[in-house]
């Protein structure tokens, strides 16, 4: 076997990062819906978000069984940034997961009042998770 071959798994960074970017992009596109009384629209959206996310989570896992961690070659006032967003970053990502499951399952049980309640809460916590989770990407990839 070829070693290009071998490393199929070094695109996943990239596929990643477009998993993140656009399960922020659904979960934006989910609350217009909601907010303009389509709720259906914003069922699809969601579920659609939580599909992409849960993609991502398999792709993440796989990359890094095969790649293991991947270390920050940045220096100087690059390196407190980064890590500050990574460490927020990991943070939330490991508790937006169950935030995830609680609001869905409301949202589809039409719990509306305690949906709504975590709602506001999964919202941004999710959307900080997509675009910080692109930012980690960013930097550690595309900065040096």
């Amino acid at each position: 076997m070829s070693g290009e071959a071998m490393e199929w798994y070094r695109v996943l960074p990239t596929v990643n990062a477009s998993l993140n970017a656009t399960a922020g992009v659904l979960v934006v596109l989910a609350f217009l819906a909601i907010r303009k009384k389509r709720v259906e629209r914003h069922k699809r959206l969601m579920l659609s978000a939580c599909a992409v996310s849960a993609l991502f989570l398999v792709t993440y896992l796989v990359y890094h069984y095969f790649a293991g961690s991947t270390r920050f070659a940045g220096t100087g006032w690059t390196r407190p940034v980064y890590f500050s967003i990574l460490i927020s970053h990991t943070i939330l990502a490991t508790a937006v997961l169950p935030l995830i499951l609680v609001t869905v399952w409301r949202g589809l049980k039409m719990n509306v009042e305690k949906h709504r309640r975590i709602a506001r809460w999964t919202l941004p916590v999710w959307l900080y998770v997509s675009v910080t989770g692109v930012a980690v990407y960013l930097m550690l990839y595309h900065w040096v």
